[in-house]
């Protein structure tokens, strides 16, 4: 969901079409991740975690004036996740993965990214890209429950 008014993503608000890219990260910190496109706008990538169930996409046009900014941990971000990506174009969408649930499986010569989430039932769950690991690119997506603690529940998200 791409939003167009005022945005709380931390202690303030952030204003699509006023707000800066200084006043961008005082309120959302260093990015993870940062994109420079050849028009002079920026992409930039703010995970909350390590165990946060959102990552926030800003987008900061040439002008230096925030576009929009949404949270791309969604089904409809994750549909446009397809077999046959490059790594950077997942990461272009979802922004990186947390790092403790980055695993290679070498006898099927794949590496799997996860994402903790929220499902439509406020459940934490991961939604997963393998990707070959000789040619780096997508093999195949899915999701799965975050089952956590002795009894394998699966948790409520905090949001």
């Amino acid at each position: 969901m791409i939003v167009s008014a005022c945005v709380s993503t931390g202690d303030g608000n952030l204003k699509p079409g006023a707000s800066t890219l200084p006043e961008v990260i005082a309120e959302m910190g260093p990015a993870a991740m940062t994109w420079k496109n050849p028009d002079g706008s920026e992409q930039l990538a703010f995970p909350r975690g390590p165990e946060g169930t959102q990552t926030f996409m800003a987008y900061v046009g040439s002008d230096g004036k925030l576009q929009s900014i949404e949270n791309v941990l969604d089904t409809a971000h994750f549909s446009l996740v397809q077999v046959g990506m490059s790594k950077d174009e997942v990461l272009r969408i979802l922004g990186p993965s947390g790092s403790r649930w980055t695993q290679i499986y070498t006898r099927s010569n794949q590496l799997a990214w996860s994402w903790l989430t929220c499902d439509n039932w406020n459940r934490q769950e991961f939604f997963d890209v393998m990707f070959d690991l000789t040619s780096g690119f997508v093999h195949s997506t899915g999701r799965h429950p975050n089952l956590v603690g002795l009894s394998g529940m699966q948790p409520p998200c905090g949001q």
